[in-house]
């Protein structure tokens, strides 16, 4: 269990494909305390920790995972956001974040302004439901609330802070991000299906029929 609360961004060192896809991440802070078989957020993707040196640590990266994601398109020098396990003595200052991505969403716009810098994403439309003005959704492993949503996008706002040490500052048009929505909305959506399975008579048709 993550927050989507970012400690560090890391510097992808190298990309193997052989035999395996894995990369090797140089970073400092999240390597305190870090062992082999932890799991450690990269870009809001839970991964698991296959070795850790004096400056750099790797993980592996299944098929799966690279096709639900937009780690395949991860470069040798690029920047990626980390952030460890959540303990149980810790603070959850973003929200429950799993690590296990939903999609991947396309910038359609990023529109700077004097204090704030604002994205909008264009997500996969099956995602759309989960998402809702003021509600939460992590970008690239951050936590962030939800701006404002069409049926077919979203916008965040970015403070300063959020824009310096992560890598959305980084963002531009078209650019890719994993998106996770808020795990409470996932679950909620299979509770009420699961005890409404048949669908609503109610639709237009029905509507029409009785005078609407």
């Amino acid at each position: 269990m993550f927050t989507g609360l970012v400690e560090e961004t890391g510097i992808i060192k190298r990309v193997h494909t052989v035999p395996c896809y894995s990369l090797e991440i140089m970073a400092q802070k999240v390597r305190e305390g870090m062992e082999p078989s932890h799991s450690i957020a990269v870009n809001g993707v839970c991964l698991t920790v296959t070795s850790v040196s004096k400056n750099i640590f790797s993980v592996e990266v299944i098929p799966q995972t690279l096709q639900k994601t937009n780690l395949s398109y991860i470069r040798e020098g690029e920047k990626v956001n980390l952030e460890r396990a959540l303990l149980s003595t810790g603070r959850l200052g973003g929200h429950m974040v799993t690590g296990d991505i939903d999609g991947v969403g396309r910038v359609a716009e990023v529109l700077k302004r004097k204090e704030e810098v604002v994205i909008q994403i264009e997500p996969p439309l099956s995602l759309m439901k989960y998402i809702v003005e003021q509600g939460r959704i992590t970008l690239e492993g951050v936590s962030l609330t939800v701006a404002s949503c069409s049926e077919t996008d979203f916008r965040v706002c970015l403070i300063p802070f959020t824009l310096n040490n992560t890598t959305l500052g980084l963002k531009k048009k078209d650019d890719l991000a994993n998106l996770e929505a808020d795990i409470i909305s996932k679950y909620m959506d299979k509770l009420i299906r699961n005890s409404y399975p048949h669908k609503s008579r109610i639709n237009k048709e029905f509507l029409k029929r009785v005078g609407y």
